[in-house]
């Protein structure tokens, strides 16, 4: 039966060795702002003896730009999240088909994508689409992977003994499915699914190799425009920073989940 199986997904947080679980913490935050504030330091006192602009205005005066670069970023998350989530459900859901050919091309196409790299480029072929669009379906491909696998392991978590007892009531395996199965795997599913949402958040820099004017092209093109060696450090800890603090949040709702899903 499936619930004596003991190859299923299990989702437990990250050990080290016999530790406690290693946690994204606050104390990370800081350590990121101590050595921004280190850097801007440094690059205030190379900037006064070079009688230069300061770093802190050269960084404000550059904020709002990059604030448009860090939407374009949101923007393409959330949609290659949205993707990934509306095509991997039922490619998931394929995976646990009683039928082997839907059962084996769904498992095919979850691990090719899962184990691909996050954005490729093939050759010198041109699509015309904006790069952000094709950014957006070359992130949602991954996700789409992952989010099958989530799918796959919540349902396979399940006790088979509420596959049978649905069966005794005359159910069809759909309607188990949809009134029984999925209902409980929601609550497994959601905190490894925020979880992959952040990391897709910070993934989305990786746009910047082919163009895309997001965040990271646009502090690229700061710099280059600044000619300056003592604002390199500052302006990427400062993106960092942005990308911590939206991203923080969400790591501590998704452990506030854990706990109140108790999903172990």
């Amino acid at each position: 039966m499936i619930a004596d199986r003991t190859d299923l997904a299990v989702l437990k947080p990250f050990r080290i060795g016999a530790t406690q679980p290693w946690r994204f913490s606050a104390w990370h935050g800081v350590a990121l702002v101590i050595a921004l504030i280190v850097a801007v330091g440094i690059g205030e006192a190379q900037a006064a003896a070079s009688d230069r602009p300061g770093i802190v205005a050269t960084i404000l005066k550059w904020t709002p730009l990059l604030a448009q670069g860090f939407a374009l970023n949101i923007a393409m998350s959330f949609l290659a999240m949205a993707i990934g989530t509306a095509i991997g459900v039922p490619l998931g859901l394929a995976q646990i088909s009683l039928l082997p050919p839907v059962r084996f091309s769904s498992w095919f196409a979850t691990q090719f994508f899962r184990n691909s790299p996050w954005l490729v480029r093939i050759g010198d072929v041109i699509v015309p689409l904006p790069g952000w669009l094709k950014s957006t379906i070359g992130l949602s491909l991954p996700v789409m992977a992952n989010v099958s696998e989530l799918v796959r392991g919540a349902v396979r978590s399940i006790p088979f003994g509420q596959w049978e007892a649905a069966d005794s009531l005359a159910m069809s395996r759909g309607q188990t499915l949809r009134m029984v199965i999925l209902p409980q795997c929601i609550k497994r599913m959601t905190p490894p699914w925020m979880n992959l949402y952040a990391i897709l958040t910070v993934a989305t820099p990786l746009t910047s190799v082919v163009g895309v004017s997001e965040a990271m092209t646009l502090t690229g093109d700061i710099l280059s425009s600044e000619a300056r060696t003592e604002l390199l450090v500052p302006m990427y800890l400062y993106l960092l920073l942005w990308f911590f603090i939206y991203c923080y949040p969400i790591a501590r709702a998704t452990l506030a989940l854990e706990k109140r899903f108790v999903v172990r």
